[in-house]
């Protein structure tokens, strides 16, 4: 079957690339002028005066620096302040981004701007500027690092995020001067970061332009098939559009409703995406055209909407009510399809003049339209999610992690559900119950360990639907799973989920520190009580850890020797006049099996209660259990010196995993025979392979869960009973 893709044209387009753009040579004076008419028709003379120094300031840093278009270097910074004064902007962000490359490409000082421009100006340029990379940093991690960087500065002054978007934008549109591996990696870096934050600022009319810009670098052939495509397809359904235009612009004023009519035509990379999301040839996707309608308020959208359903049908289940429930972004609209004539769908968007201007204009509407009140909610929206950023940072170990959580954030598509008091909270699609418990707070999203979803009691993995009723079951102390992170969406849970793990490591490597080095300092005639804060203290200063506490999560994470550690507190003891050493039997320390993330039983051999045993402590997992005879430690004779002396407690009440084989005659039913004595052993069957053999004997392996050796060898001696077991063994590695 040919895919959709191909069908329509498509081909592999990885080599295919954008000839450079035809360039102009910019002109300065007449972009000049035009700015400087822009910023005299809503700011006062002496904010206007201030930039046009900011601009002689900049234009002195770059003097001799050209794009890689060949134009001067000032005409970046002056066309990412145009478009910023299309916002209508404050003189200070207008003056940040003309400065905004100074501090990165002419090495001029953050003290100089903040000194000739103030320091909000200074802060600004700041935030959108790169860090110098760090040596052995990779690419990745630098752009990482650069990003947290620049998410963090928008999250105190949404300004940053405006300049940078602004900035993203005109290099996007002066790419074809690049080289060709540069022009699809910054495609594939707006694609995935740019562009969905200027869709969650709902900065509508942005989002759209570096989407389309960005399809057109990254996938070149594709863009110009579907282009050439799009316009055969505009001269065809001509006759249609504006049959329905016709009727929409009658029909409105006859039912009383004043409304401004248009007609939009679908954008490539939105056409596009929808091939591939629904696997459609280009033929199938009959709406491309839609129609937005544009009222006075919010009761008539609704009027409008009646009268667009009595026009023609509506498409069942394709209705969006965005006024009732406004979008995470401040969007609001309803969205409706209708079959109109000939059999086309139509999608028709209603909404108002405040609306609108939202929808286009996002976040920047602030400054654009500052007396309507509907901007009020969308900056609490944006408020909050530049806040949630802040504790995105907090619980995010490091850059990378952070920009992946991020990500997960940005996405677009969302689930609205409802808490048991009837509050709606907005989910990405695809979240789970665990991603609501985390919404409505931290420590409900620790303590959750059940779920009724619509009433019924139901798994926390359930995948949340529009309209669900969500009510969390929480415990009375906080244990998250870690295997949440393998179905949670959002991102805050998922940073929140990982950092409660990594503190719990931590708490659990300090006592698993604190009984090694017990162990070891007793082997050496010293318990661990008779070291005074003295020699603690001389000792970490020594040795540049933060504090003791450290010092002992170290040793439980397996980052310092143990035995190290001991002699040289046991010197510093000395040094202050301690009992001299008597030499002790080394004490074992004892394993139950459920010690958590810093001891932990290998899966190579699955130790399990009777079995000789010998810990390993491995750096970054803390310390590792293993039978004496496990062929890993048997390989990694240079870890010695990280060998535990250890030894199982007494009275363990828990199951253990166990590996067995098993090779028995082909006949019918043996399977159910070595079933059924495995539960008569009191064990539970965790997995079970076949191996088939064509010819006399069968191979089953089994992974049960015992008690004890004890345990195992009562099960085993029981399935020797069956006739056709052939050989049992217990299986390691």
């Amino acid at each position: 079957m040919t895919p959709p893709l191909a069908a329509a044209g498509f081909a592999n387009d990885e080599a295919v690339l954008i000839p450079m753009e035809m360039h102009s040579p910019v002109d300065l004076a007449d972009d000049l002028e035009r700015f400087r008419n822009k910023l005299t028709s809503y700011l006062k003379p002496d904010e206007v005066a201030r930039i046009e120094s900011a601009y002689v300031f900049g234009n002195a840093a770059h003097l001799g620096q050209f794009r890689s278009s060949g134009d001067p270097y000032i005409s970046h910074p002056l066309a990412v302040a145009d478009t910023l004064a299309d916002w209508h902007l404050d003189a200070q962000a207008l003056t940040a981004a003309l400065l905004h490359d100074v501090m990165e490409d002419s090495a001029v000082p953050k003290q100089e701007i903040a000194e000739k421009f103030g320091k909000a100006v200074a802060d600004l340029v700041d935030g959108v500027s790169k860090i110098d990379r760090i040596e052995n940093q990779s690419f990745e991690e630098a752009q990482a690092e650069n990003f947290r960087k620049m998410l963090l500065a928008m999250a105190r002054d949404v300004r940053v995020i405006l300049i940078k978007l602004s900035d993203r934008l005109h290099n996007m549109r002066t790419l074809g001067a690049v080289p060709p591996h540069k022009r699809r990696r910054v495609a594939r870096e707006t694609l995935d970061i740019y562009a969905p934050i200027a869709n969650r600022l709902g900065l509508n009319a942005l989002y759209r332009q570096l989407q389309e810009l960005a399809f057109r670098h990254l996938r070149p052939l594709r863009y110009r098939v579907l282009e050439k495509a799009v316009k055969r397809a505009r001269g065809n359904r001509r006759q249609v559009v504006d049959k329905i235009m016709e009727a929409l612009r009658l029909r409105l004023p006859e039912a009383g409703i004043e409304a401004e009519v248009m007609g939009r035509e679908k954008h490539l990379y939105s056409i596009y995406r929808k091939m591939r999301q629904k696997h459609l040839s280009f033929s199938q996707v009959l709406d491309i055209y839609g129609f937005r309608v544009i009222v006075k308020d919010t009761p008539t959208c609704y009027l409008a909407l009646g009268v667009l359903h009595g026009l023609y049908k509506p498409v069942p289940g394709k209705f969006k009510d965005y006024i009732a429930i406004p979008k995470a972004n401040g969007y609001q609209s309803l969205h409706s399809t209708l079959i109109g004539p000939y059999g086309t769908p139509v999608e028709v968007q209603i909404r108002s003049h405040a609306m609108h201007h939202i929808a286009e204009s996002g976040v920047a509407s602030h400054w654009l339209y500052k007396d309507e009140t509907a901007l009020d909610e969308l900056q609490k929206k944006t408020h909050k999610w530049l806040k949630s950023l802040i504790e995105l940072q907090s619980a995010s170990g490091d850059s990378t992690e952070f920009l992946e959580n991020v990500k997960v954030d940005l996405f677009p598509d969302e689930v609205y559900v409802f808490t048991p008091l009837g509050k709606i909270l907005v989910l990405p699609r695809g979240s789970t119950a665990v991603d609501f418990a985390y919404m409505v707070h931290t420590d409900i999203g620790n303590r959750c360990v059940a779920c009724r979803i619509n009433f019924e009691m139901m798994p926390l993995r359930t995948e949340l639907r529009n309209g669900d009723r969500v009510e969390i079951i929480t415990a009375d102390l906080p244990n998250p799973n870690p295997t949440w992170l393998s179905y949670v969406k959002s991102s805050k849970a998922r940073a929140q989920i990982r950092h409660f793990l990594k503190t719990q490591q931590t708490d659990e490597s300090m006592a698993l520190g604190e009984r090694l080095l017990g162990q070891a300092l007793h082997g050496l005639g010293v318990e661990l009580d008779d070291l005074s804060n003295a020699v603690w203290d001389r000792f970490v200063r020594g040795c540049g850890a933060k504090s003791k506490h450290a010092v002992l999560t170290d040793i439980g994470l397996g980052k310092r020797h143990t035995a190290i550690v001991a002699r040289q507190l046991v010197a510093d003891r000395q040094l202050e006049g301690g009992v001299p050493l008597k030499n002790k039997r080394q004490v074992s320390i004892l394993v139950n099996g459920d010690d958590g993330v810093a001891m932990q039983l290998a899966k190579c051999c699955r130790p399990i209660p009777g079995d000789p045993i010998v810990g390993i402590i491995r750096k970054g997992q803390g310390l590792v259990i293993h039978t004496h005879d496990c062929r890993s430690i048997g390989k990694s004779g240079h870890e010695r010196d990280n060998w535990v002396d250890v030894d199982w407690a007494q009275g363990i009440e828990r199951f253990f995993e166990v590996n067995i084989r098993i090779v028995t005659e082909n006949r019918r039913g043996v399977l159910a025979k070595i079933t059924s004595e495995i539960a008569a052993g009191g064990s539970d069957i965790q997995n079970v392979s076949i191996e088939n053999d064509p010819g006399r004997y069968t191979t089953l392996n089994f992974t049960l869960q015992v008690t004890s050796r004890i345990h195992l060898a009562r099960i085993m001696r029981g399935l020797r009973r069956i006739t056709e077991v052939v050989r049992i063994t217990r299986t390691k590695d």
